[in-house]
């Protein structure tokens, strides 16, 4: 693919070629020859995504061009809305890539087995067939939240505290947060533990109990964590426990319970509060998390794990560790990114202390007005920009909701500087149609465990 350069250069990152320049010029080119392609990615409950392009005709020069562009989609279909099967409707020599490339021995073999066995416990396959051929899209989606009658409990299951809140039609009278210590903890009894003690706390501080709602960190398919860094110091023998922890909780404590990834219960509670839907949420953290309701105010069921989602396709691009793809988001969208770009801009961040006291050390010299360290904002905000760019391909937005640690003090206004200059030059028609958001006190009205609480449906 034809590699484009952007018109507003990160100060620290000269090398930075923005995914979403490369495939809209790749759209341009084929427009005038281009044959239907139809990615089809199949979860579970019998849940079908759909995504339709166009690609190179069979014997076009440029065909070859088709083998990157349809990879990079599918990789980012993948992480925005999870599957265990993509479906290629697309001629046969681009599906056949696409299969090679997804095997467990091929080069996203991480995304072959985690999309697979981890997540969806099931085999990975990639069904090669004609564009006509992909099932019709059977989105579910859950209106779930908005339901703030009764006695609710909200909580919130994070890696240093947990939350939880007793919740009165929508009033929240008690709550706490309680240090804890997830990822350390090795038997699964500690977890269902902690987590039951708090709702039983929240329990006591009402006449009785309606429903319970919560949010956390990591990958969850219909109550069941899948795969959550909380949960990271159980073995693997043992995770059936963890998987089935919430169910056990819903059975004995015999009301509706709904938990979802925390992303998904941000994005609902910035919703709540503005009024409106089409929301993306986007946590600048530890890693990049991320959350969605729809235009619908749906919450789709969606991964949105944007943490692994492309947004840079320079081939030098840094490499997620974990995954080991490049250019992936939680590089440019977290505190990553502020110890990436540090040496860049001249600062040497201290070694022996935490990562939070590493992000503290860049954002006092920030505060403080130096001038490598604004060029480390400057950048993650233009990356920000043609990032939501990208985003917007594949969501339909209408807010964008700006959070986490990365955002404080002048970060978080570098951050929408950023944006908006790129907006300016290379998008104009997203600068009346996307509107960004930091959270003020019209969003934090409505706190994350208040969204949590109002997710199940009482019936």
């Amino acid at each position: 693919m034809e590699l484009i350069e952007p018109k507003v250069a990160p100060p620290l990152d000269e090398g930075f070629r923005p995914a979403v320049l490369a495939d809209q010029n790749f759209q341009r080119k084929v427009q005038p020859v281009g044959v239907r392609a139809v990615l089809g990615l199949e979860r579970g409950a019998g849940e079908i995504s759909r995504f339709e392009t166009l690609v190179y005709p069979e014997g076009h020069p440029d065909f070859e061009s088709n083998f990157q562009y349809i990879e990079r989609v599918v990789k980012f279909l993948l992480w925005q809305r999870g599957g265990h099967t993509v479906y290629v409707g697309a001629p046969k020599a681009v599906g056949e890539h696409i299969r090679k490339v997804y095997a467990a021995d091929g080069e996203r073999k991480f995304d072959f087995h985690f999309m697979g066995t981890q997540v969806h416990e099931k085999e990975f396959s990639v069904v090669i067939c004609n564009a006509d051929e992909v099932p019709a899209s059977r989105e579910m989606g859950k209106l779930l939240g908005r339901n703030l009658a009764g006695c609710r409990i909200g909580f919130d299951l994070g890696a240093s505290d947990r939350k939880v809140s007793a919740v009165v039609d929508g009033n929240a009278i008690y709550s706490e947060e309680v240090i804890w210590e997830p990822r350390k903890n090795t038997d699964p009894a500690y977890h269902y533990e902690e987590v039951m003690t708090a709702l039983k706390t929240a329990a006591s501080k009402m006449p009785r109990v309606d429903a319970v709602g919560g949010s956390s960190a990591g990958i969850y398919v219909d109550n069941r964590p899948m795969v959550a860094s909380l949960f990271r110091g159980i073995q693997a023998e043992k995770f059936g426990e963890i998987k089935n922890m919430f169910l056990r909780i819903r059975d004995e404590m015999g009301v509706p319970l709904e938990v979802i990834n925390d992303g998904d219960v941000t994005a609902l509670a910035g919703s709540m509060s503005i009024e409106d839907n089409g929301i993306l949420g986007i946590a600048l953290g530890s890693s990049e998390a991320a959350g969605y309701v729809n235009l619908e105010g749906h919450i789709m069921g969606w991964l949105n794990e944007l943490a692994f989602a492309p947004i840079d396709y320079n081939p030098e691009a840094p490499v997620d560790e974990w995954s080991g793809d490049k250019g992936a988001g939680a590089l440019y969208f977290s505190q990553q990114c502020v110890f990436r770009l540090a040496p860049k801009a001249g600062i040497e961040i201290p070694a022996d202390v935490t990562d939070a006291e590493k992000l503290k050390f860049a954002q006092k010299k920030l505060e403080a007005g130096e001038d490598g360290a604004t060029k480390i904002w400057q950048s993650m905000g233009i990356y920000l920009g043609y990032g939501i760019a990208h985003y917007a391909e594949f969501y339909e937005i209408k807010h964008v909701l700006i959070l986490g640690r990365c955002t404080s003090g002048r970060g978080g206004d570098l951050l929408i500087e950023g944006a908006q200059k790129v907006f300016e030059s290379e998008f104009p028609e997203l600068l009346n149609k996307i509107e960004l958001h930091l959270p003020d006190e019209k969003i934090r009205r409505v706190g994350q465990s208040v969204a949590a609480a109002s997710l199940p449906v009482v019936e």
